[in-house]
């Protein structure tokens, strides 16, 4: 086999598994939304899968049937509230963006106010949901409440190494 075969073959080898590569990295990514970065959910994180914290604290907890299903109404509650609140951050936002179409930024104290009253009643909402859990707890369980508490803030807390959030 002549020198000039034999390099042939190699680059025709190379230049395969080449495109073997390149196909296989653009058909088999994974599914990123058009701005390439991937979801985020609420508080900063990585989004866990379908039941969010919802499932980790089941399984911590080692809750009972009956305990899923009276945990479940209180997700649903607490999302309902936490969605009503979130709606009113917005309106407040927007307005107070508005408002710095105005010379004097008529109303941006009151708004600024409304939005730490609004922030303030989130965090009052999602304290009365963990004491609301508790008192779901058996005597054997509050343990492992207790030991949940103490990464409570971290459910809450914007992750600060994440990448920045999706500018809209």
């Amino acid at each position: 086999m002549s020198k000039l075969k034999l390099l042939s073959i190699a680059v025709i080898s190379l230049l395969l598994i080449n495109i073997a590569i390149v196909g296989y990295l653009f058909f088999l990514k994974p599914p990123f939304p058009p701005n390439g970065r991937p979801p985020m959910c609420q508080y900063g994180g990585p989004p866990m899968k379908n039941e969010g914290p919802k499932k980790m604290i089941i399984e911590r907890l080692h809750f009972y049937k009956e305990q899923v299903a009276s945990y479940e109404m209180l997700i649903e509650a607490h999302k309902a509230s936490l969605n009503s609140l979130n709606d009113s951050i917005k309106i407040a936002k927007n307005n107070l963006y508005q408002s710095l179409q105005n010379e004097n930024f008529t109303g941006k104290d009151s708004l600024i106010n409304l939005l730490g009253s609004l922030q303030k009643q989130i965090e009052i909402l999602h304290f009365e949901h963990f004491a609301q859990l508790r008192k779901l707890c058996k005597p054997e369980q509050l343990k492992n409440f207790n030991e949940l508490t103490v990464e409570l803030a971290q459910f809450f807390t914007p992750d600060k190494k994440g990448p920045p959030p999706p500018k809209d």
